[in-house]
């Protein structure tokens, strides 16, 4: 019978708590189970339930889940691991990882041989900042980490298409929204080139993230390849934990004309604006709706390099 040793305050439990017991029943028979103690929690934490609220509420989902366990109230963060000679695993959080190799060093210390350490990432909730128990007393979120106010985006950026398309891809995946667009200074130059529109995107993220919950910044630049310039729209997501995921939308090839008047020193936006009766004025249906005839538009397009920046935190359980 394999012991798996897992502790912690367990104040409301939430779908974190649930993912770690469930990652310590999977690695053993037995849970031993540690709940800080009142006393502990009055030295060291702020609003927390009484032991035995907690204890019954931590009974009854172990028991739930058909777990075998026992369960002890702590007046340390280590507990019984550094003297227990049955216990093999441990099973800690990502916030409280480092107290695992502190309990092997005690063990060592103590004769007992070390533990297998197993760590269970943060689960995110829907603002992409990790569930905590505080959080849901505070009424910011539920216990499966649902948002209990809209999720404030801020777009780093007055352009109404850039903000028109981040509201229609982010309102798929959070129906409470509020989308600002937040003037910021940019740091590439009027037409940027290569990897310098993926850098401007996210400078613009980062200046206008704020006190919001998401920042974004969308930059398009032009990428010389062997057949000519291409358009290539970079956007950048950054969220209160620092967290970035990137991504862009199609690559189109502009026309020799636009090409050589751009390598000339023009924007590409100057340069339509001289060759086609419709113009490129940075909105509407811009230079992929003029090369397309109206098949795609800039919304469209900027749509594109939104979602591919969203892909990580759409299925956040396997990135992070």
């Amino acid at each position: 019978m394999m012991k798996v040793g897992v502790g912690g305050t367990f104040n409301v439990l939430h779908k974190g708590h649930r993912r770690l017991l469930d990652v310590a029943m999977a690695n053993g028979d037995v849970l031993a189970v540690g709940l800080m103690s009142d006393d502990y929690c009055r030295r060291h934490k702020t609003i927390v339930l009484p032991y035995a609220e907690r204890e019954r509420a931590l009974r009854d989902l172990l028991d739930e889940k058909g777990a075998e366990f026992t369960l002890v109230p702590l007046n340390a963060k280590e507990g019984t691991a550094p003297s227990d000679p049955d216990l093999e695993v441990l099973v800690v959080s990502q916030e409280t990882q480092t107290l695992g190799p502190r309990i092997n060093d005690l063990r060592l210390r103590n004769g007992l041989r070390a533990v297998r350490i197993v760590v269970v990432p943060f689960v995110l909730a829907e603002d992409y900042r990790p569930i905590s128990s505080t959080r849901v007393l505070q009424g910011e979120i539920d216990t499966d980490g649902r948002l209990l106010r809209p999720l404030v985006v801020n777009v780093g950026s007055g352009n109404p298409v850039k903000v028109a398309a981040v509201r229609e891809v982010l309102q798929r995946f959070h129906p409470q929204l509020a989308v600002n667009a937040v003037s910021v200074t940019s740091t590439v130059g009027e037409q940027p080139w290569g990897a310098e529109a993926e850098m401007g995107a996210e400078t613009r993220a980062r200046e206008c993230l704020g006190k919001g919950d998401l920042g974004v910044g969308i930059e398009a630049g032009v990428v010389e390849r062997a057949d000519g310039l291409y358009d290539v729209q970079h956007c950048v997501i950054i969220d209160g934990t620092g967290w970035t995921t990137r991504g862009h939308g199609m690559g189109f090839r502009y026309p020799p004309a636009v090409t050589e008047l751009v390598r000339g020193g023009m924007t590409v936006g100057d340069a339509c604006a001289q060759l086609f009766e419709e113009g490129d004025q940075g909105s509407g249906k811009g230079a992929i709706g003029i090369l397309t005839n109206g098949a795609i538009d800039r919304k469209t397009l900027t749509e594109q390099a939104v979602l591919a920046a969203m892909v990580p935190r759409i299925r956040k359980d396997l990135y992070v």
